[in-house]
């Protein structure tokens, strides 16, 4: 998630999470901030491999995590290689590079709608075998190609790739965390964006379970659609942490 561009300075504050995905209870289980080079920022850039090893070890300790369906910016061998050390399967959609074009160009001119490609990573920190799976792309226009770990053939390349769409909950998580629970501020001070950002995602977290409970206290559908509005849960806490006059 990126907030805060301000004008000609362009500066922006970035932060990374892990979430659960399902179909019934969206919860963020992890928060990393994310540093990169800058005019105006003399930290060092962090390594976004070792943002995700953070994010996957903290996740762990509280769910086992099967499968992590990362966003094209994860897309570098170094989390690849990173995601296969944690024992943890994953599937990120690639950069379309010249040579991914080319496969492409290939594809089409052999009238393939579907391809995999076997391919392996080599880094500093290790190595394994993984495969590139050329689809079509969900809007219709084109391919896509994904990156994985698992063993999959071109016969359920496409259904299998099907599994990403599920992040689209993480894009009405952001929508939520930003709307209905992020403060707002003009503070240059990465502390104080980290502090309100974090705080919006514990307020998110609360939403979300005490929508999960009420669901489950009725033996109601366990459906992504919310009972209790994010509106009606942030009257709730601040009633309980403003005392009436």
């Amino acid at each position: 998630m990126v907030s805060g561009v301000q004008g000609e300075e362009e500066r922006a504050f970035k932060f990374a999470t892990l979430s659960i995905i399902g179909q019934n209870i969206p919860l963020v289980l992890a928060v990393e901030p994310i540093r990169e080079s800058s005019a105006w920022d003399r930290n060092p850039p962090n390594q976004v491999h070792r943002v995700v090893r953070r994010l996957v070890q903290r996740a762990k300790e509280h769910v086992p995590v099967e499968t992590v369906l990362c966003d094209r910016e994860f897309d570098s061998k170094r989390v690849y290689q990173t995601l296969s050390n944690l024992g943890v399967n994953y599937l990120i959609p690639t950069r379309i590079n010249s040579t991914e074009r080319e496969a492409i160009e290939t594809m089409e001119a052999n009238g393939q709608a579907v391809a995999v490609e076997s391919a392996s990573v080599h880094v500093e920190s290790g190595s394994h075998s993984m495969q590139f799976l050329y689809v079509p792309s969900t809007n219709g226009e084109g391919t896509t190609v994904f990156a994985t770990n698992l063993r999959i053939g071109p016969e359920e390349a496409e259904s299998f790739c099907r599994r990403y769409s599920h992040r689209w909950q993480i894009e009405n998580e952001y929508k939520s965390i930003k709307n209905d629970f992020l403060a707002k501020t003009s503070s240059k001070d990465y502390r104080v964006r980290l502090f309100y950002f974090v705080f919006a995602v514990l307020l998110y977290n609360i939403w979300r379970l005490t929508d999960f409970l009420l669901k489950a206290g009725v033996d109601g559908e366990m459906d992504y659609a919310p009972v209790l509005t994010a509106g009606e849960c942030v009257e709730v806490v601040v009633s309980a942490l403003i005392p009436p006059d």
